[in-house]
């Protein structure tokens, strides 16, 4: 191929490709829990989605990158299980990593500090969903991919998925309950 060609591929791709790049990072720190692993796991996402650009022929872009990203993550376990596992970050680390979930500016200091608190709260508990249900959550109220999307991605089918969200978010208003009613 030549240097146009190559040139013109890289900006096909980036264009079509960069703007999901925050959706992949997202889901990448929710499957890797350690923003480090997922900047890694995003890099590998884009050089292979790159790499098997002039394939693709999908129909959407982001379920197709958040397929590679799912397949890298599931590479890197198996390779890690393998070995010991690293600790963890704690929960400061990472609310202290993530920006907010939400941008919407609040109209005083008490109402700034109750959102981040429960910002902080609802990263804290997606987190500690069992894999198949934190991916689930990720992917629909995160990524906003519809329950095909999420089925293409998961390569599971659509009753699966919405059986998954459906336990996901049971277990996030049990668990939201719980710490609301243990809250000072």
């Amino acid at each position: 191929m030549s240097d146009d060609g190559d040139a013109d591929r890289t900006r096909r791709f980036r264009e079509a490709a960069l703007p999901h790049l925050d959706d992949v990072f997202t889901l990448a720190r929710y499957l890797m829990r350690d923003k480090a692993d997922a900047e890694d796991a995003v890099q590998e996402c884009f050089l292979r989605a790159l790499r098997h650009f002039d394939s693709y022929r999908g129909p959407a872009m982001k379920p197709w990158l958040l397929a590679i990203l799912r397949n890298v993550c599931k590479a890197e376990f198996a390779r890690r299980s393998l070995q010991p596992m690293p600790q963890e970050q704690t929960e400061e680390e990472i609310a202290a990593d993530d920006p907010p979930l939400w941008q919407e500016p609040q109209p005083s200091p008490e109402t700034e500090l109750l959102r981040q608190y429960d910002d902080e709260a609802i990263r804290r508990l997606v987190a500690s969903l069992p894999q198949p249900f934190r991916e689930a959550i990720v992917l629909r109220d995160i990524n906003d991919l519809s329950y095909r999307d999420i089925a293409e991605v998961l390569g599971v089918p659509v009753g699966t998925v919405m059986s998954r969200l459906a336990r996901a978010r049971a277990m996030l208003r049990a668990r939201w309950t719980l710490e609301q009613g243990s809250a000072p």
